[in-house]
C-alpha cells in the first residue's frame, strides 16, 4: 500500500491507496507544534484505528507547504514506519511542464492539484483548490502549468471579519436559505457564500477569454469547494480526493523514472 500525505497551513491530511484505490482517508490539525515520537505514534495510532496494517504500507510520498514542520514530521516516520519518505519538490518528476516565471516558487500543493487535474480530467484544465488560499491554476491541453490566480480562502476571510470588526460574531460558513438576510450572522454568511460563488464565476470567465478556450474543463476540490461547486454550473467537477490523487500519479511518475 501507498501512504500519501499533503501538509497544508491547516491541516494535514492522509490517504492510503492499494494501487489506484483510496482505501481510507484522515486528518490532523497542522498548526500543533509535535515532536517527531508524537507524529510517528499517532499517524501509527491512526492507520491501525483504520484497520490498516504499518507493516502493509510499502512507501510514502509527502507534499507540504510547511517547512517547520518536515523536520520532525519526516523523522517520526522513518522512527515509527520504518521508511525514508519521498518528499514533492523543485525537480521531482512531475509529467507537467511548469512553464511560470518563477517554477520554483509554485507551492507543491498547487503542483499535485495541477498534476491531478491534467492526468484524471485532461487539458485544458482550471484546477481551483479552495483551501487556507483560493488558488486557481491553468494547465493546457499540451500538459503546461502556465497560469495561476491566488487570492484569499473563505475561512481566512471569515476570520478576518470577526476578528477586525468587533461586532461581527465567528460563524459557519454555510449556504444561506436567501441572499436577502435579516441578520447579522446570515449577512455575514451571504456576503462570504455568494461574493466567492461571484468571484468564482467571474475568475473562471477571465481565463476563458484570455486563454480563447471556452471549453476548458474547471475542476474544484478543497474543503469548502463543495458548496461552491453545488452553486454554479461554472465548475464542471468537484473531486474531493483530487491532491491525494494527484500524489499517489506523482509517486508512480517517481517509480518509472
Amino acid at each position: 500500500m501507498l501512504l500519501v500525505i499533503d501538509i497544508g497551513n491547516t491541516n494535514v491530511t492522509f490517504g492510503v491507496f492499494e494501487k489506484k484505490e483510496i482505501k481510507t482517508t484522515f486528518r490532523i490539525t497542522t498548526k500543533i507544534s509535535r515532536t517527531s515520537d508524537e507524529y510517528g505514534l499517532l499517524i501509527c495510532d491512526l492507520l491501525l484505528k483504520k484497520s490498516i496494517d504499518i507493516d502493509d504500507i510499502e512507501d510514502i510520498i509527502i507534499s507540504s507547504v510547511v517547512p517547520n514542520v518536515m523536520h520532525s514530521f519526516q523523522n517520526g516516520i522513518i522512527k515509527y514506519l520504518n521508511k525514508k519518505p519521498i518528499v514533492v519538490e523543485p525537480g521531482t518528476k512531475t509529467g507537467i511542464k511548469i512553464t511560470l516565471t518563477n517554477p520554483r516558487e509554485v507551492g507543491a500543493d498547487r503542483i499535485v492539484d495541477a498534476v491531478g487535474a491534467y492526468f484524471i480530467y485532461g487539458g485544458p484544465v482550471l484546477v481551483i483548490d479552495y483551501g487556507t488560499a483560493t488558488t486557481y491554476d491553468y494547465i493546457s491541453g499540451d500538459g503546461a502549468f502556465s497560469a495561476g490566480v491566488i487570492t484569499t480562502g473563505i475561512r481566512s476571510s471569515a476570520k478576518e471579519l470577526s476578528q477586525d470588526a468587533a461586532k461581527l460574531p465567528e460563524i459557519e460558513i454555510k449556504r444561506p436559505d436567501t441572499i436577502l438576510a435579516k441578520d447579522t450572522i446570515r449577512s455575514m454568511q451571504a456576503g462570504l457564500f455568494y461574493g466567492y460563488v461571484g468571484q468564482t464565476e467571474y475568475i473562471i470567465d477571465k481565463f476563458k477569454e484570455e486563454t480563447g478556450i471556452s471549453d476548458m474543463k474547471v475542476v474544484a476540490t478543497g474543503g469548502l469547494g463543495k458548496i461552491i461547486s453545488e452553486a454554479t454550473e461554472k465548475i464542471d467537477y468537484y473531486d474531493a480526493n483530487l491532491t491525494l490523487h494527484g500524489l499517489r500519479i506523482l509517486y508512480e511518475k517517481y517509480k518509472s523514472a
